[in-house]
C-alpha cells in the first residue's frame, strides 16, 4: 500500500503505481522534453496545462497535432475529427465523411514521429517497471531524457 508522497501514484484498481508523463517531440521525431511525472490519474489535458505546455503552444503560436485527449486546448494545437451524436435519444453516432476521414489520416501521418518518441520511451524498462519509489521516478526520466537526446 502507498503512503505520504507516494499515494497520489497508487491505483487501487490496478494494485500499482502510475505516472503522467507528457513529451514534447520536434517533427522529425526527435525527443524535444519530457516533463517530471504526475500521478497516472492526472488527464492527459490537465498535465499539460499543468505543466504549462498548452499556454506556451498558444502564446507563442506554435502548431502541434495531439490525440482527442487535446479536444479543445485552443487554436495552434490540432486534434483528430470526432464522430458526433446524432441523436441523443437513440445514442446513435454519426459516422465521419471521406473528407473527415482523409483529415484524419493526414493527421495521423503528422502524429507519427512524437508517437514514435513514446514507443522508445515505453522500450525503456527501468521506465516500464519503476520498482522505486515515485519520488525517484523523475530522476529516471531526466536520465533516460538525457541519454536519448545524446544518442540523436
Amino acid at each position: 500500500m502507498a503512503s505520504g508522497y507516494d499515494r497520489g501514484f497508487y491505483s487501487g484498481k490496478h494494485k500499482c503505481h502510475g505516472l503522467n508523463v507528457p513529451v514534447i517531440a520536434d517533427p522529425a521525431g526527435r525527443l524535444v522534453w519530457i516533463s517530471p511525472p504526475l500521478p497516472g490519474a492526472r488527464h492527459d489535458m490537465g498535465a499539460s496545462r499543468e505543466h504549462g505546455i498548452i499556454d506556451a503552444l498558444t502564446e507563442h503560436r506554435i502548431p502541434a497535432a495531439a490525440d482527442t485527449a487535446y479536444q479543445g486546448s485552443g487554436p495552434t494545437v490540432a486534434v483528430p475529427q470526432r464522430r458526433r451524436r446524432l441523436d441523443p435519444d437513440s445514442g446513435r453516432m454519426r459516422p465521419l465523411s471521406q473528407a473527415q476521414k482523409d483529415v484524419n489520416a493526414a493527421h495521423a501521418r503528422r502524429r507519427g514521429p512524437g508517437e514514435r518518441v513514446n514507443a522508445e520511451l515505453k522500450n525503456w524498462k527501468t521506465l516500464r517497471k519503476i520498482r522505486s519509489s515515485p519520488n525517484r521516478a523523475g530522476q529516471l526520466i531526466a536520465a533516460v531524457q538525457t541519454l536519448m537526446i545524446a544518442n540523436t
